[in-house]
């Protein structure tokens, strides 16, 4: 997709979500003052500003937004102007209570919080049009406006309503998908447990039933739920491009945080002009890092792999977890210029000044409750001059080594009921598999199963239960063809219909894999497998394990005890050019470095061995060179080798040359010529 920066940003995107209105305005010009001194170059704002923008029905309020912007326009902040449809205004409510969302139990939810919308509800629409439409006429060429901000992280926190409109809806989709009644029943395998329609009218939302629903329709009413906000999206993206030629449209997506696991964000990229997202730590006891590295490369990857935009995260703590830690000094810079060297165009937080009132008042911000004397502001301040020193690399791209498949679809797919074990889970695989990479210091492109996967020496496939029978050929001519493809288990099982795929299991990828599987053989809460592989390497496995049978592919690991004692664990297929290895049972990511490093070898990938733990190395490349990122998560001085022997640190302006030493907790950034 073509890349389309924010209008008139000549630098990096910098600063945050402004929400003026909670201040009296007198403070607002302290606020630009400071938003000058910390290098602010864009905030969002009116997000959640309806109520305000129009406080009854058919009178609006701009005065307030027109002396803002003037205010930001005046000081040279461009800004990122929200439309406030994720949050309906109280009386919006009260004439249309049928716009509250209905839940699987059929609970109404009630008006107080954000985000309760039932996308299907029509009057939604038409109040959603008719203030993005006001405020697309009013700004759509005011002189400050850079980006247009549509809604607000789109399916969180409700992805899915059954309400009765739902109903209608779901319908008429259907027909459009299916066209007539007998070809859903097909597709949808309604001869099971007496479930065929004899029409669509007799069809509901697979709401909550005794005992498990129709799979089937359970994964076509999320691809309905998710479609359903997309044509609200792109109802007022529409709208706002029709009166603001030139401006680009975003919304605020979050690709890896499993609050957002309603949003099928290879379809949502294709209809934004900038790739945007929110990135918050989840503080679970893992290595937060990686995560974060994670979910930057999936953006630029829903980007097609151009720059995108980092439009939030937290200066320190957030507020909406069990436990809400503190950044630790140092830690927001290494966040944000971790997302940058891996595609963002910029590194924007929630919030600029943190709130005194409502939900999240104990969230972090640029301008804590504690004020400018503070080790937060400090940190931002200097943020913002480094920021202000890497303004080159704005529109270059990230240099990937490797790439995962990954599909929000299938992952729907697995997570339904009865499954063979649900303590097999698609996210947990993907970031295992993607930690084992990690610590290879291999970066990452993601791709949808549709992709054209040529020119890529690994594809990793850490899930993928749902794989069509085109995935299987083409991944098939991938590895014919000299590629090296890594696939975890439980994949390739069934169809886009959730249907298991005719003949033995892994259906749709049996013939890259050279192999069958006779049986699934889940493993108890408490149970282990051992794995023995060359020169008696010994690995652990847990959760799962499978009757592996070979068709041509060779045995690397086996089975040394378990249901599947004997028997093959880890397979290696060698065929055309290329190999084809298979991973049955669920390793972590330290014991995935075993098969992990085979197929690397294979691929022709370095080892890098040179390279820290913890220690990220990253490359953007543009015509002007290359910037190279050293992002430094360990407590000790770590000292890189330079591609090229020398360059530029940006951050320092310093000249440097042979192996650069980051400090402990550091980030270089180094300028080089084109490798």
């Amino acid at each position: 997709m073509p890349y389309s920066p924010p209008k008139g940003l000549r630098r990096l995107a910098f600063g945050g979500d402004y929400n003026p209105e909670q201040w009296p305005e007198e403070v607002w010009q302290e606020d630009v003052r400071l938003m000058r001194e910390a290098g602010v170059t864009m905030v969002s704002v009116g997000i959640f500003s309806w109520a305000l923008l129009e406080p009854e029905p058919g009178r609006h309020d701009f005065g307030w937004l027109d002396r803002l912007l003037g205010l930001l326009h005046d000081n040279g902040i461009r800004a990122d102007l929200g439309t406030p449809t994720v949050a309906p205004p109280a009386w919006f409510y009260r004439a249309h209570p049928e716009a509250l969302p209905v839940s699987r139990d059929g609970t109404r939810y009630a008006f107080g919080s954000r985000g309760a919308i039932c996308h299907s509800s029509a009057a939604y629409r038409r109040a959603a049009a008719g203030i993005t439409e006001r405020l697309a006429r009013r700004y759509g060429r005011h002189p400050a406006l850079a980006l247009w901000h549509v809604h607000n992280e789109y399916g969180a926190p409700v992805g899915a309503c059954y309400c009765d409109s739902c109903a209608a809806h779901f319908r008429r989709w259907l027909r459009a998908r299916y066209g007539t009644v007998d070809a859903l029943n097909e597709s949808w395998g309604t001869a099971f447990w007496s479930q065929r329609y004899a029409s669509f009218g007799e069809i509901e939302p697979p709401r909550a039933t005794p005992t498990v629903c129709n799979p089937a329709q359970r994964l076509d009413y999320a691809r309905f739920a998710d479609a359903t906000m997309r044509e609200n999206f792109t109802a007022e993206r529409d709208i706002l491009h029709r009166h603001a030629p030139g401006v680009p449209v975003t919304t605020n997506f979050m690709t890896a945080l499993s609050q957002c696991d309603a949003v099928d964000y290879w379809a949502w990229g294709r209809e934004v002009d900038l790739v945007a997202n929110d990135h918050y730590l989840i503080t679970d006891g893992r290595r937060t890092h990686v995560n974060l590295a994670m979910a930057a490369d999936l953006t630029r990857s829903v980007a097609d792999g151009g720059p995108w935009l980092l439009l939030e995260h937290s200066t320190s703590g957030v507020s909406w977890q069990r436990r809400n830690p503190a950044k630790a000094p140092g830690q927001m810079a290494r966040n944000s210029l971790g997302h940058i060297a891996r595609g963002s165009d910029g590194a924007m937080f929630f919030q600029w000044r943190q709130s005194r009132r409502g939900a999240e008042k104990f969230h972090s911000a640029m301008l804590p409750q504690a004020g400018t004397d503070s080790r937060v502001w400090r940190e931002v301040v200097r943020l913002g001059a480094g920021l202000g020193a890497l303004a080159g690399l704005a529109g270059t791209r990230t240099v990937a080594d490797a790439a995962m498949i990954w599909d929000w679809q299938s992952w729907w797919a697995q997570s339904l009921e009865w499954r063979p074990s649900e303590d097999l889970d698609a996210r947990e695989r993907a970031d295992s598999f993607y930690e084992a990479l990690y610590d290879r210091h291999l970066t990452v492109d993601f791709l949808p199963p549709s992709a054209d996967f040529a020119d890529r020496p690994l594809v990793v496939v850490p899930a993928l239960y749902l794989a069509t029978e085109d995935t299987g050929r083409r991944l098939r001519g991938y590895v014919e063809a000299g590629g090296t493809l890594l696939v975890s288990c439980f994949s390739g099982i069934v169809d886009e219909h959730d249907a298991v795929h005719p003949g033995p299991y892994p259906g749709a990828l049996r013939d890259v894999l050279g192999l069958t599987v006779e049986e699934f053989t889940p493993l108890g809460e408490d149970e282990r497998v051992r794995i023995t592989g060359p020169g008696g390497a010994e690995l652990t496995g847990d959760v799962w394990s499978e009757i592996v049978v070979p068709r041509g592919a060779e045995p690397v690991w086996t089975y040394a005890d378990g249901p599947a004692a004997g028997r093959p664990a880890v397979t290696r297929n060698r065929l055309g050019r290329g190999t084809a290895w298979y991973v049955s049972t669920r390793l972590s990511a330290g014991a995935l470095a075993g098969p992990l490093a085979a197929a690397c070898a294979d691929a022709g990938l370095p080892a890098r061995d040179e390279l820290p733990r913890d220690v990220e190395v990253v490359r953007r490349t543009g015509p002007a060179g290359d910037y190279l990122f050293v992002v430094n998560h360990t407590d000790t001085e770590a000292k890189v080798p330079l591609p090229g022997g020398a360059g530029t640190e940006l951050l320092t302006g310093e000249r440097v040359a042979g192996r650069l030493a980051v400090p402990a907790g550091g980030v270089a950034v180094v300028r080089t010529a084109r490798s």
